[in-house]
């Protein structure tokens, strides 16, 4: 049987580095084919995380928000067009013209055609005009080239949901499914892909390489990864199935680099040391979840417990396919929660972006584009079964402890079935 590792089963292994500063590092990477980020960052499309002010505030800082479809037509094409205003009122800032080297140039020699000399002030008024010309033209590129994300599913009305967010707006769909290696979910590809143009489809989620060339296959411009890995996911607890989120991702790129298509880490991070473990793992972007619930762009009222000065601020949090999500008690995977007001979501995606500048520091990474050949992992064993002391010391936990276990007919321990079970799991 194959062994499996997740991110707490490994840790990263430092190596020579030339960077002169963190702040070196470049976070673009690739969130489809044809759309990038400026930071590998993924607000995940849950209703209690990315709405439309979260989905504003990730786009301003660099990643991307995927409007959540738990909701009608109406209302997420609505959230869709108020975040499609906000990207196009970037390119109506200024006096609408188009800057170019040529156009300052120009610009530049009027205001000095009446001038006999040109001062050296003056060369440097133009050197000014190039730089501003040269981040302009930076930032017109990123801006272009931002995903405007919305999540479907692929069943009912999908195409029609589909259809009416790209008409206002939308330059990505997210086929949003628990189980992403199936005929629905290819089908679904296939058929957005056909009728509507212009349109680039992420589709998931798999754990297995099998899945990701299935998709890939069917058209697929990026692959979400990641099955019963979330904080609140009870889908390995009601249903058995899962797979450790560092050896997945591992397998999935593997077929996902041969097709060229990006791919998206979804699932399982706790701490900023687990994004950097699943960019380490192969995946070009994290998609996260509970790290950006209960911020203040989050979804959601704020509840206070107490009064001031001793307050407690608090938003709620749950899962997809939750009781209180679903409304009903059919195909329940998911738990829902409590957790404390955290403010801004931009202190929380500062700390990430520092967090993974200093982790591609510390293993000479220039970049967290796909560092496979850069970085290392070696396994962590706090605790191990195959230790004979480990042994010894569960038979006096549980003979000092679980006394009501049936004892051994013919001798004063536990049954050899219990003895039998711990050789099996070690």
């Amino acid at each position: 049987m194959k062994k499996y590792l997740t991110y707490d089963d490994v840790n990263i292994v430092p190596k020579y580095s030339e960077l002169n500063s963190r702040d070196d590092v470049n976070l673009t990477t690739r969130f489809t084919k044809n759309k990038k980020l400026h930071i590998p960052i993924v607000a995940s499309p849950m209703d209690t995380v990315t709405e439309e002010k979260m989905a504003a505030e990730m786009m301003d800082l660099g990643g991307v928000g995927v409007i959540h479809r738990f909701n009608s037509i109406e209302e997420q094409s609505r959230m869709m067009k108020s975040l499609h205003y906000k990207w196009d009122s970037f390119f109506n800032i200024g006096d609408g013209k188009e800057r170019s080297a040529d156009n300052d140039y120009d610009e530049w020699y009027e205001k000095l055609h009446n001038k006999s000399k040109i001062t050296k002030s003056d060369w440097e008024d133009f050197k000014d005009y190039g730089m501003f010309t040269d981040d302009m033209a930076e930032t017109d590129r990123m801006w272009r080239n931002l995903p405007l994300c919305a999540a479907v599913g692929v069943k009912g009305d999908y195409l029609e949901r589909a259809k009416e967010l790209v008409f206002n707006g939308c330059n990505v769909i997210l086929i949003d499914v628990a189980h992403g290696h199936h005929k629905l979910v290819g089908d679904a590809i296939e058929e957005i892909k056909s009728k509507i143009s212009n349109i680039e489809v992420i589709a998931g989620n798999v754990a297995t390489g099998d899945g990701a060339e299935f998709l890939c296959e069917k058209g697929a411009d990026a692959i979400r990864v990641g099955i019963g890995n979330g904080s609140l996911c009870e889908t390995r607890i009601r249903t058995g199935v899962g797979l450790p989120q560092v050896t997945a991702l591992l397998d999935v790129c593997s077929v996902a680099d041969r097709y060229d298509v990006p791919v998206i880490a979804d699932g399982g991070i706790r701490n900023v040391g687990d994004v950097c473990k699943g960019l380490g793992s192969g995946a070009d972007s994290v998609m996260v979840g509970s790290l950006l619930s209960g911020t203040k762009e989050s979804p959601g009222s704020i509840e206070k417990q107490g009064e001031w000065p001793n307050e407690k601020l608090f938003k709620k949090y749950r899962g997809s396919a939750s009781r209180d999500s679903k409304g009903n008690d059919k195909n329940v995977e998911g738990n829902h929660k409590v957790i404390p007001y955290k403010g801004k979501v931009q202190r929380i995606l500062h700390d990430i972006k520092d967090g993974i500048n200093s982790s591609c520091s510390y293993v000479g990474a220039q970049s967290s584009c796909r560092p496979t050949s850069t970085w290392y992992f070696f396994r962590c064993c706090i605790w191990s079964y195959s230790c004979p002391f480990t042994y010894w010391i569960i038979y006096w936990f549980v003979n000092s402890t679980f006394v009501s276990l049936p004892r051994c007919s013919f001798c004063n321990i536990y049954s050899i079935w219990w003895y039998i079970f711990i050789l099996w799991i070690s």
